[in-house]
C-alpha cells in the first residue's frame, strides 16, 4: 500500500480550536473460511456498485501534530474481509477543521489492496495541538461517513483537563454493544481507551451469554488463520454501537488475550493445541498482522503494542503489550510466581516503563494495563462462590490467593516496578486496567500482607467488561446477587481494594485535573438489549500525591 500526504501549511484555514475449555479444531476445518462465513461478515450488494466504506472509519493514537486515520474499503461485493481477492482500489482522504470539510488542511491518497485485506492507514501529521478535526475518505465517487477526531496538546502545554471513555472487553456473541454508543452519545471525549479483548477468537457459541448466543460472529470457527483473524475484525467493525464512537473521538488501544487466543503467552495458550491449530509462532504472526491492519493503532517497539503518548504538562499515558514477552502462566500451589527469571513484561519493556516513568515531569503517569496489577486473594468465600470465581479468574478451584494470569503470577517484576516507584518518589501513577470482568478501585501497595500499614505505590481503576461474562453470570444468578455477597469479603481480605462489582457491565468516563484523577463508573441495564440504558453506578478518586484511592459521590 502507497500513500501520498499532502498537508497544508498550518496558517492555511486553520480556525482557532475551540470458556475457556480448549477446542481442537483440525487444520481442514481452520482453513476452510473463503466461502459462506466470509460472505456472513458483510452485506451483500449488487454486481457492479461502487466501492463501499461498509467498516466505518476511525482514527487513533493523537499526537500534538497528528493523528493516525483509518478505514476499510470494499472495492467489489465478493472482496469481503479476509477474502484475500479484490483490484488494488485508490482511496483519497481529507482533513479539515470543520465538520462541512471547507477548511481543508491536509489531503492525499492510497492505493488499498488485497494485501493488506484493502485496510487502508493515513498518519496525518503537520496539525495544531489540542485541535479538533473532521476527516473523510472518498473512491469511486463514493464517500466515507465524516468522522470527528482531536490531536494532543502540546508537549509543554498547561492543560486544564482531560476527559477519556474506558472500556474493554467486548464479546460479541454475548451481547450488543451498548457501551460504545453512550460514550459516542457524550461530546466531552478527548479520546477513548480500549484495554484489550476488542475481539474474541472463540468459535461461536463457545463463550457467549451465560451460554446463549445473542448474535453470531463470523466465522463461525474458532480463529487461527490470517483470514479468521480477518474476517471477525471485519465483523466486529460492521457493529453500528462502535462504528458511531469511532466517528466521534480517536482511539488508543492495547491488546490482550483474546486478539490472539485465551491466556496468551510468548509461546503458547491456553487456546491454541499446536499441531492440530498450526504453529503458534504461525497463529500469532496472523493474529498481528490482522490486528494492525485493522486497528488504527501504530507498530510501535518490536512491533508490539507498548508505546507512550503525552498530554501537555498535564499527563503521559504508557501503553503496555502483557502477552508478547511474557512467560507461560503457572499453575497450582508452587512458588513459581515469585521466580525472578519469570516476567509479565519481558526486560526490555518493563526498563522502558520504569524509565519512562522516572524521566516523566507531567503532573500524572497513567498505566494502560490489560491485566489488573494489585493484589488479590481470595479470602473467605464459599464454595458455591470460590468455584465460579476461580473459573472466571483462572485459579485452581481448590482456591489459591493468586491470578496467575495476572500480576499476581509474576510477583517479581511487580516488586520491581514497585520499587521503583517508591525509591525514586514517584507519585501520581494509575493504572488503568480491563480484563477481569469486574470493577475495581485500588491501591497498590507495596506489601499486601501489612497493608495499610506499608506504603501504597499506585492506584488501579479497573473497568468492568462491555458484554463478556462476569460472575453472576458464570453463577446464572440474577445481577447484583454475587456482588452482594462476594464483594464485602473480598474486600475485607484485601484491605487496599476500596471497591468491587462482580456482576455488571458497562464502562468508565475517567477525568483528570490537576487536583485528582477520578473514573467515573457507568453500568448497563441489559447487555442484550441493543437499546439498553445506561446509568452512573460510583466514582473514585485519587487525589494528587496520595497514592490512595477515595470515594466521589458524583460524576463530572
Amino acid at each position: 500500500m502507497t500513500s501520498r500526504n499532502r498537508s497544508l501549511p498550518a496558517s492555511q484555514g486553520l480556525n482557532s480550536p475551540s470458556p475457556r475449555r480448549r477446542t481442537v479444531v483440525k487444520a481442514a476445518a481452520a482453513t476452510a473460511v473463503l466461502a459462506g462465513p466470509l460472505a456472513a461478515a458483510l452485506p451483500a450488494r449488487a454486481a457492479g456498485q461502487a466501492p463501499a466504506f461498509l467498516h466505518g472509519v476511525a482514527s487513533g493514537d493523537p499526537l500534538p501534530d497528528g493523528i493516525l486515520l483509518w478505514t476499510r474499503v470494499t472495492p467489489t461485493p465478493d472482496a469481503t474481509p479476509g477474502s484475500g481477492i479484490g483490484p488494488d482500489t485508490v482511496v483519497s482522504w481529507v482533513v479539515a477543521t470543520d465538520k462541512a470539510l471547507t477548511q481543508v488542511v491536509s489531503k492525499g491518497s492510497t492505493t488499498a489492496t488485497a494485501a493488506s485485506d484493502h485496510t487502508v492507514k493515513a498518519d496525518i501529521r503537520g496539525l495544531r495541538p489540542a485541535t479538533d478535526y473532521w476527516f473523510r475518505f472518498s473512491s469511486g465517487g463514493t464517500d466515507s461517513p465524516v468522522a470527528r477526531t482531536r490531536t494532543a496538546p502540546a508537549a509543554t502545554a498547561d492543560v486544564s483537563g482531560l476527559r477519556f471513555g474506558v472500556v474493554t472487553c467486548a464479546n460479541w456473541e454475548a451481547g450488543y454493544f451498548s457501551s460504545y454508543r453512550h460514550l459516542a452519545a457524550r461530546n466531552d471525549l478527548d479520546a477513548w481507551l480500549h484495554l484489550g479483548d476488542y475481539i474474541y477468537e472463540y468459535k461461536s457459541g463457545e463463550y457467549a451469554a451465560r451460554g446463549k448466543v445473542i448474535r453470531q460472529h463470523a466465522p463461525t470457527n474458532e480463529i487461527i488463520t490470517l483470514a479468521d483473524y480477518r474476517t471477525r475484525h471485519g465483523k466486529y467493525k460492521t457493529d453500528a454501537d462502535l462504528q458511531a464512537l469511532h466517528l466521534k473521538a480517536p482511539v488508543i488501544a492495547i491488546w490482550d488475550d483474546h486478539e490472539f487466543a485465551d491466556n496468551a503467552w510468548s509461546g503458547g495458550a491456553v487456546n491454541h493445541t499446536e499441531g492440530a491449530e498450526g504453529t503458534w509462532t504461525a497463529r500469532k504472526a496472523a493474529a498481528k498482522q490482522a490486528y494492525f491492519e485493522w486497528m488504527p493503532v501504530r507498530p510501535a517497539i518490536e512491533g508490539t503494542t507498548y508505546r507512550r503518548l503525552r498530554f501537555g504538562r498535564l499527563a503521559d499515558l504508557s501503553l503496555l503489550d502483557l502477552r508478547s514477552f511474557r512467560s507461560q502462566q503457572v499453575s497450582g500451589t508452587s512458588g513459581a510466581v515469585d521466580d525472578a527469571s519469570r516476567t509479565i513484561t519481558g526486560r526490555a519493556q518493563l526498563d522502558w516503563l520504569k524509565a519512562g516513568l522516572k524521566a516523566s515531569d507531567t503532573k500524572w503517569r497513567l498505566v494502560g494495563n490489560s491485566v489488573m496489577i494489585a493484589p488479590f486473594v481470595i479470602g473467605s468465600l464459599t464454595a458455591d462462590l470460590l468455584k465460579p470465581l476461580a473459573k472466571l479468574l483462572d485459579l485452581p478451584q481448590g482456591g489459591i490467593g493468586v491470578n496467575t494470569d495476572q500480576w499476581d503470577g509474576y510477583t517479581h517484576d511487580r516488586r520491581e516496578l514497585l520499587d521503583h516507584l517508591t525509591s525514586n518518589d514517584i507519585g501520581n501513577t494509575v493504572f488503568l486496567t480491563g480484563d477481569i470482568h469486574m470493577s475495581w478501585a485500588n491501591d497498590v501497595p507495596v506489601d499486601a500482607g501489612t497493608y495499610p500499614l506499608s506504603e501504597s505505590a499506585a492506584t488501579e481503576f479497573v473497568i468492568t467488561s462491555v458484554t463478556s461474562d462476569n460472575l453472576d453470570d458464570i453463577v446464572k444468578v440474577p445481577e447484583g446477587f454475587v456482588s452482594a455477597v462476594a464483594a464485602p469479603l473480598i474486600e475485607a481480605a484485601n484491605r487496599h481494594v476500596h471497591w468491587v462489582d462482580t456482576d455488571r457491565h458497562g464502562f468508565g468516563v475517567l477525568d483528570i485535573t490537576t487536583e485528582r484523577a477520578q473514573m467515573d463508573y457507568y453500568v448497563l441495564s441489559d447487555r442484550t438489549d441493543p437499546n439498553a440504558t445506561a446509568k452512573w453506578e460510583r466514582s473514585y478518586r485519587t487525589r494528587t500525591g496520595t497514592q490512595k484511592v477515595e470515594r466521589a459521590y458524583d460524576p463530572v
